[in-house]
């Protein structure tokens, strides 16, 4: 590969990059934390009780949270938690 294939190279995945960041803020926009519908092992994110992703340790739980599209959280049962805003 000589220097000119590298550039274009390192171009095209830098613009691919940006744009697969993009698609993920979009998407998290269009979703909210909902507490007590994940099933067990299902959950989005730590609690007080366990650190991390996946380890509820029973079905709706409602200190366990996974994520659902805005305005849908009710609709499965559970109940929608604030997000914090970022400054």
């Amino acid at each position: 590969m000589n220097l000119k294939t590298i550039a274009i190279a390192s171009a095209v995945g830098s613009l691919l990059a940006l744009g697969s960041v993009t698609a993920s803020a979009a998407d998290d926009a269009a979703k909210e934390k909902c507490a007590g519908i994940a099933t067990a092992g299902h959950n989005d994110c730590g609690t007080a009780a366990h650190g991390c992703a996946g380890q509820a340790k029973t079905d709706k739980d409602p200190t366990d949270w996974k994520y659902v599209p805005k305005g849908e959280c009710e609709k499965m049962g559970g109940k929608p938690l604030k997000t914090e805003k970022k400054m």
